[in-house]
C-alpha cells in the first residue's frame, strides 16, 4: 500500500480537479461561456499536461500503473451492471458486422501499408492488431507469439497510445454529429473505431456525459467486448503461422507452444460478462418480487434495495473510470512519440483512419437499415 499510495493519490487529486473544472465550466464559472465537457476529457488532458511539464516521479509509477490497469479494469467490468443479457445480445447483434468489418480492414491495411512504407512485417502486424482488437493489450499479447523485437513492440504501443488518445478526444464529437438521435449506434461506433479498451470507455464516457445518454457507454462496452474476444482466435492463428514459417526455414518441425486461456481472454472481460449475468438475474428475481409485493405480499424493500445496489455499482464504476483515465493521461509522453520515426507513425495513422472510416460507414449503414 505504501508503494501504491503516492501514484494513486496523484490520480485521485487530478481526477477531483478535473471534475471540479468540468462542473465549473458547465455552469459558466468566472464569466466563462457554458461548455458542457466531460470530466474524463479534463482528466486525460490534465494528466498529459502534468506528465509533459511537471513530470512523473519514479516513486509514483507503481500506483499509477495500478490505477491504469487494476482500477480502470474494475471500472470497466462494473459497466456490465448497466446491461442485461437480452440488451447486450441485441447490441452485439448490431455491432458484430461492424466489428468484423473493422477487423478485416485493419489486418488487410496493416499488411499492405507495411509493404508500401517498408515497415517491418512484424511491426505492421502489431499496428494492425493493436488498432483492430484491443490496443496495448493485443500488442503485448501478440508480440512474443510473432517473435517481435522489443523496439517493434514499443513502437506499436506508442502508436496505439498516440492515435487512440487522439480518437478518444475527437470521435465523441463525430458520434454526436452522425448518431445524435441514436446513442446505441454512437456507442457502437466508438466501440469499434477506437484502439484500446480504456480509450473506448473514455470516449464513451465523454459522449454519455455530454449527451446525457448513458446507454452509449453500455453499447460501446459491448462492441469493444466483441473485439477483445477476437484475440482468442487471432493469437492461436498467428502462433501457428509463425511456427510454420520457422519450421519451414529451419527444415524441421517443432512442437507448437500452448497459450493459456488467461492470455487469450483478459480477466476483466470475463468479469464484465459476469456482471451482465448478475444484473440479468437480479432484475428477473427482484422484478418478480416487486410484482408479488404489489399484490400484497413479499418484502417491500427487496426491489428498491436491488436498485440501490446497482446504482452504487454504477457510481463506483464512474469513479474508478475517471481515476483510471487520469492515470492513462499521465502515461502519455510526447517525447517518446517523437522518437518513433515517420514511417511507423504514418502507417499507424493510415490504419487508424481507415478503421475509423470503416466503422463510421458500417454503423451508418446499420442505422439506416435498422
Amino acid at each position: 500500500m505504501r508503494q501504491l499510495a503516492p501514484g494513486v493519490a496523484i490520480a485521485i487529486v487530478l481526477a477531483v480537479l478535473a471534475k471540479i473544472m468540468a462542473e465549473g465550466v458547465a455552469h459558466g464559472a468566472a464569466g466563462l461561456p457554458k461548455i458542457p465537457l466531460s470530466p474524463v476529457m479534463y482528466a486525460v488532458l490534465l494528466g498529459m499536461l502534468w506528465r509533459n511539464t511537471v513530470g512523473v516521479p519514479a516513486w509514483t509509477t507503481d500506483g499509477l500503473n495500478w490505477a491504469m490497469h487494476r482500477l480502470l479494469r474494475t471500472g470497466i467490468a462494473l459497466v456490465g451492471l448497466r446491461l442485461t443479457l437480452s440488451g447486450a445480445t441485441a447490441i452485439a447483434a448490431t455491432a458484430l458486422p461492424v466489428a468484423i468489418g473493422c477487423l478485416a480492414t485493419a489486418l488487410i491495411a496493416g499488411t499492405v501499408i507495411a509493404r508500401l512504407l517498408h515497415v517491418p512485417k512484424r511491426l505492421g502486424i502489431l499496428l494492425a492488431i493493436g488498432t483492430a482488437v484491443c490496443g496495448c493489450t493485443a500488442v503485448v499479447a501478440m508480440s512474443p507469439v510473432i517473435r517481435a523485437r522489443h523496439a517493434e513492440t514499443a513502437f506499436a504501443v506508442t502508436c496505439v497510445v498516440l492515435f487512440g488518445c487522439t480518437a478518444m478526444v475527437f470521435y465523441p464529437w463525430v458520434a454526436g454529429h452522425f448518431f445524435g438521435a441514436s446513442p446505441v449506434h454512437a456507442g457502437i461506433f466508438l466501440g469499434t473505431a477506437i484502439h484500446d479498451t480504456s480509450q473506448v470507455i473514455g470516449s464513451a464516457l465523454i459522449y454519455s456525459q455530454q449527451a446525457g445518454a448513458p446507454e452509449a457507454l453500455a453499447a460501446a462496452s459491448v462492441a469493444k467486448l466483441l473485439r477483445n474476444l477476437s484475440i482468442a482466435i487471432l493469437i492461436p492463428v498467428a502462433a501457428w503461422l509463425t511456427h510454420r514459417e520457422e519450421a519451414s526455414a529451419a527444415g524441421h518441425s517443432a512442437p507448437l507452444e500452448r497459450t493459456s486461456v488467461a492470455k487469450l481472454v483478459p480477466f476483466f472481460v470475463l468479469a464484465f460478462i459476469f456482471f451482465i449475468l448478475v444484473r440479468t438475474a437480479g432484475d428477473s428475481l427482484f422484478h418478480g418480487a416487486a410484482a408479488v409485493n404489489a399484490l400484497g405480499a413479499g418484502a417491500p424493500m427487496v426491489a428498491p434495495a436491488w436498485k440501490a445496489a446497482v446504482d452504487a455499482g454504477q457510481t463506483a464504476s464512474d469513479l474508478f473510470l475517471i481515476c483510471g483515465m487520469t492515470a492513462v493521461g499521465l502515461s502519455v509522453s510526447f517525447t517518446d512519440m517523437w522518437r518513433i520515426g515517420w514511417r511507423p507513425l504514418v502507417a499507424g495513422l493510415v490504419i487508424a483512419t481507415l478503421v475509423g472510416a470503416c466503422s463510421l460507414a458500417l454503423t451508418l449503414s446499420m442505422l439506416h437499415f435498422a
